[in-house]
């Protein structure tokens, strides 16, 4: 059973950055493609950002293609999501997620086999 535990989240001027992190215990992290998902109120959970077992592929939603940068320390058990130009409308819940798949592009459809708890991103105008 994999733990995964969110942080960096908080409330941020539009314009400005954020680092989240997901770290991982009870299971051996470089297994598994990481992703990250953002639900914001009212609206469905969606795909964010995914990087593979090793780092070496990337894969983003548009919405954040060009603002954000997935990444992995494998020797911390930890991936992050680096978020730059922040906007009013990334603000949502930020969750990660892991899970085992040929590429990360395959974790878009949401179906990971673990998760997090979330962590808020709040972004103001």
């Amino acid at each position: 059973q994999v733990q995964l535990v969110e942080s960096g989240g908080g409330l941020v001027q539009a314009g400005g950055s954020l680092r989240l992190s997901c770290t991982a215990s009870g299971g051996t992290f470089s297994s598994y493609c990481m992703g990250w998902f953002r639900q914001a109120p009212g609206k469905e959970r969606e795909f964010v950002a995914a990087i593979s077992r090793r780092g070496i592929l990337t894969s983003y939603a548009d919405s954040v293609k060009g603002r954000s940068t997935v990444s992995r320390d494998n020797a911390k058990n930890t991936a992050y999501l680096q978020m730059n130009s922040l906007k009013p409308e990334d603000t949502a819940v930020y969750y990660c997620a892991a899970g085992v798949f040929s590429s990360p592009a395959g974790m878009a459809a949401g179906k990971s086999d673990y998760w997090g708890q979330g962590t808020q991103v709040t972004v103001s105008s």
